[in-house]
């Protein structure tokens, strides 16, 4: 799976948000505070990290159910973008459940998790 450009990231975030369960999803309060706060190299490393623990195992600890709702600027992104959980990584990013995430694969989990919060922040979500 190659890098995504953010022409491509932008298309496929686009249709996430058309299904109204991912379009109510926003950067508000303290999680908006934090990610403007620590900017895009820290929420990468956080989106990698979270990534890594929750969602690139094969068989992920409460898969379905490992992602809190808020708490944390990922948290609302992994939601926003449909990377919550293998189910909705299948459905939404054709990314096969029952395997543990390539490097490519959380690579570009973490660019999706990213290019949202950058539009986001700039006033294109929310």
């Amino acid at each position: 799976m190659a890098e995504q450009a953010p022409a491509s990231l932008d298309e496929r975030l686009d249709a996430i948000s058309r299904q109204p369960f991912r379009a109510k999803f926003h950067l508000r309060g303290r999680e908006r505070a934090l990610a403007e706060s620590s900017g895009p190299g820290t929420m990468r490393r956080h989106a990698a990290d979270l990534i890594g623990k929750r969602l690139a195992p094969a068989s992920p600890v409460n898969d379905g159910k490992q992602t809190p709702y808020r708490g944390h600027p990922v948290f609302v992104a992994q939601h926003a973008t449909a990377t919550c959980c293998r189910s909705c990584l299948l459905r939404w990013h054709d990314i096969p459940q029952g395997r543990e995430l390539t490097a490519a694969e959380r690579a570009y989990v973490v660019d999706v998790i990213i290019r949202w919060m950058q539009r986001e922040l700039r006033g294109k979500g929310g």
